[in-house]
C-alpha cells in the first residue's frame, strides 16, 4: 500500500552510481531545454517570466515522489499554458495581479481535482476524451498559439480568443511592424529550424554518434537564445524597441498557500477541470508510450496523484498549471534517464539558473521565445491524423474536425467541451445502430458466418441472428425493429436464435425489450432461443423470470442450437408428410 502511493520506494532501494550518472546526464540536457521553454510558456500563459521557472522546480520534485513514469518530464507545456491563460482571462486582464492570482488558483484547483480523481481511482474518466477529439483540440490550439506568437515575432500586439479575432487584429496591427524585432525573431526562427533539420547531420559528419547528435540537436533552443541575446546586448537593440525578458528577482520562490476565495474557485472550476483532463490524457499517453519501450508499466490512477501533486507544488511556489511535456520527455528518455530522480535533478538545475543566471536571462529577447514556441508547437499540428481518420473512420474524422473548427472559431474551452459532447453523441449513435448479421453454417464445419459474405447453409424455418454489441437502452428499440422485420420477411420461420457471443451486458431497458420480443414472436408462432450467452450475462438473466418465460431454449453453442433445431424441423416435416 505504501509503495502504491509512494512509487519512489520501488526504485530508490536499487539506486546506485550508474543510475545516478545516467539521471544526472539526462537532467543536464533537459535543464538546457527546459529553461527557454519555461520562460516562453510563462509568456504564453500571460504571466511574468520567472513564474515559468518557478513552475519547473517544486512540481518536478513532487512528481519524482508520487509519479510512476521513469522518464516523463513534468513542467510548463504549451497547450496547458494556453488553457491557463484562457481560464484566468475570464477573471482578470492578463498581466494584472488578479490574473496572476487566478492562474495560481487554477493550478491549485487542478491539483486538487487530479489528486481526488486519483484517490477515487477515476483514471477511466480520461476515456471521455477520444483520440480524435484530442487531436482536433491540440491541432486547433497549436494553430491559435502560433498565430498569437506572430505578434511577438513581428513586434506588434495581437489579441483575441479565437482565430478570426486574432487574424483580424494581426492585419490591423501590420502597419506597426517593428523591423528590429522581426530581424531578431527571424534569426531565431532560422537557427531553430536549422538545428531541427541539419544540426544532427552536421554533428554526425564531425564524428559524433547518431544518438548523441540527435540529442544535441534537440537542445537547439539554447543556441538560439545565446546568439540572439548576445546580438541584442552587443547592438543595444533593447534601446531600439526590441522587448526583452527584463530583470526579475533572482531568488527562489517562497512557499505560500493560495488564497481561499470560494467565488474565485467557483468561477475557475470548469477551466481547472478541463486543464486536468487534457493534461492527464496527454501526459499518461506519453508516459505509457515511453514505458512500453522499456517494458515498464505505469499506474494511471497513481499518475493522477503524481500530476496533482505537481500542480499543487506549482501553486504553492508561485507557478502555474503543469503537465508532462512531449518534447522534454522524449529528450529525457533518449538521454538515458533511469528514474524520476532525473526530473528532480533538472529542478535543481533550474533553481541554480535562477540564482546565478537571472541577469543573463533578463537580456533574452521575447521574440526569440515566440520563435521557440512556434517551432515547438507546429509539430503538434496533426495533418497525418486528419488524413488517417478520413480514410479509416468518418465518425472519428467528423469528431476531429468538429472539435478543431469550434476551438478555432469560438474558444478553446467551448471547443474541448463540444468535442467531449460530440464524441459521446457519436458513440451513442453508433451503439444505437450496432452491426447485426443473419448467419448460416459453413458447410462441413461448426462455424457460422454472415450470409451476405459467405457461402453458407440456411434453413427457411430457422433464423440465426447475431448482434455485435451489448444491449442497452439506446439500441433496444433498434433490436426490436430489426427482429420484427426479419420475421415479416420470412413467413415460414418457426425458430429464431439470438446469438449472444458479442453481448457483454444487458441493461434493464434491453431486458424489457427482450421480454416484449419473446412475447410478440410467441404470438406469431416463432420460438425465441438464445445461444452462447456469456457467464456474467447469464448470471444476471437468472436473477429474473425471463429464462422461465422464454418460448425457446438457451443453448451453449450456436452449432448445438442449429443441429437440434434442424433435427426437430426435419422430424416435424416427416410427421407432416406421413399424415
Amino acid at each position: 500500500m505504501l509503495k502504491q502511493y509512494l512509487p519512489f520506494l520501488t526504485w530508490l532501494p536499487q539506486y546506485n552510481r550508474a543510475t545516478l550518472s545516467a539521471d544526472l546526464v539526462a537532467a543536464a540536457i533537459v535543464t538546457i531545454l527546459m529553461i527557454p521553454q519555461s520562460l516562453a510558456y510563462a509568456f504564453l500563459a500571460g504571466l511574468p517570466a520567472e513564474m515559468g521557472l518557478y513552475a519547473s522546480i517544486l512540481p518536478l520534485v513532487a512528481y519524482c515522489l508520487f509519479g510512476t513514469s521513469r522518464t516523463l518530464s513534468v513542467g510548463p507545456a504549451a497547450i496547458i499554458a494556453l488553457m491557463s491563460a484562457a481560464g484566468a482571462s475570464t477573471i482578470a486582464t492578463p498581466g494584472s495581479p488578479e490574473f496572476i492570482t487566478a492562474s495560481i488558483a487554477l493550478a491549485f484547483l487542478s491539483g486538487l481535482i487530479l489528486c481526488l480523481m486519483g484517490l477515487l481511482r477515476l483514471g477511466f474518466m480520461a476515456n471521455f476524451l477520444s483520440h480524435p477529439v484530442i487531436s482536433g483540440f491540440v491541432t486547433a490550439s497549436a494553430i491559435i498559439i502560433a498565430i498569437g506568437q506572430l505578434g511577438a515575432l513581428l513586434g506588434i500586439q495581437v489579441s483575441g480568443t479565437n482565430l478570426p479575432a486574432m487574424i483580424h487584429g494581426l492585419i490591423l496591427e501590420l502597419p506597426n511592424l517593428h523591423l528590429p524585432t522581426l530581424a531578431v525573431g527571424s534569426a531565431a526562427l532560422a537557427i531553430l529550424l536549422w538545428c531541427r533539420r541539419w544540426l544532427a547531420r552536421t554533428l554526425i559528419r564531425l564524428g559524433l554518434s547518431g544518438k548523441t547528435a540527435a540529442l544535441l540537436a534537440k537542445t537547439g533552443p539554447i543556441l538560439a537564445v545565446i546568439i540572439t541575446s548576445l546580438a541584442v546586448w552587443w547592438l543595444e537593440l533593447s534601446e531600439a524597441g526590441v522587448k526583452v525578458v527584463g530583470e526579475f528577482d533572482g531568488s527562489l520562490p517562497g512557499l505560500v498557500l493560495p488564497a481561499v476565495d470560494l467565488e474565485l474557485w467557483k468561477a475557475l472550476l470548469v477551466p481547472a477541470l478541463l486543464i486536468s483532463l487534457v493534461g492527464f490524457v496527454e501526459s499518461v499517453s506519453m508516459a505509457q508510450t515511453l514505458a512500453a519501450k522499456r517494458r515498464q508499466r505505469i499506474d494511471p490512477d497513481q499518475e493522477l496523484i503524481g500530476l496533482g501533486a505537481a500542480n499543487l507544488g506549482a501553486a504553492i511556489s508561485c507557478g502555474f498549471s503543469v503537465t508532462g511535456s512531449f518534447s522534454r520527455s522524449v529528450v529525457n528518455f533518449d538521454a538515458g534517464a533511469e528514474t524520476p530522480a532525473a526530473g528532480a535533478f533538472a529542478a535543481v538545475g533550474v533553481a541554480l539558473a535562477i540564482l546565478f543566471l537571472a541577469p543573463l536571462m533578463a537580456l533574452l529577447p521575447q521574440t526569440t521565445l515566440a520563435a521557440t514556441i512556434i517551432v515547438a508547437i507546429l509539430s503538434l499540428v496533426d495533418i497525418a491524423g486528419i488524413k488517417r481518420y478520413w480514410s479509416y473512420s468518418k465518425k472519428d474524422f467528423f469528431a476531429l474536425m468538429g472539435t478543431l473548427a469550434i476551438t478555432l472559431l469560438v474558444s478553446i474551452e467551448v471547443g474541448i467541451l463540444s468535442g467531449i459532447g460530440l464524441s459521446l453523441a457519436l458513440y451513442l449513435y453508433q451503439t444505437s445502430r450496432p452491426h447485426t448479421a443473419v448467419v448460416g453454417q459453413i458447410p462441413g464445419t461448426e462455424h457460422f458466418r454472415n450470409i451476405n459474405r459467405h457461402q453458407v447453409e440456411t434453413d427457411p424455418h430457422i433464423l440465426l441472428f447475431r448482434i455485435d454489441e451489448g444491449l442497452f437502452f439506446a439500441n433496444s428499440r433498434f433490436l426490436e425493429d430489426r427482429l420484427y422485420t426479419l420475421v415479416f420477411q420470412n413467413p415460414n420461420l418457426t425458430d429464431m436464435v439470438l446469438i449472444c457471443s458479442a453481448i457483454n451486458y444487458i441493461d434493464g431497458s434491453a431486458l424489457e425489450s427482450l421480454e416484449a420480443i419473446n412475447q410478440r414472436l410467441k404470438d406469431s408462432g416463432v420460438r425465441l432461443h438464445l445461444s452462447e450467452v456469456k457467464g456474467p450475462v447469464m448470471d444476471r438473466l437468472q436473477r429474473t423470470s425471463f429464462p422461465e418465460h422464454l418460448s425457446g431454449e438457451i443453448f451453449l453453442t450456436t452449432y448445438g442450437a442449429w443441429r437440434t433445431l434442424r433435427e426437430r424441423s426435419a422430424n416435424a416435416n416427416r410427421e407432416e408428410r406421413s399424415t
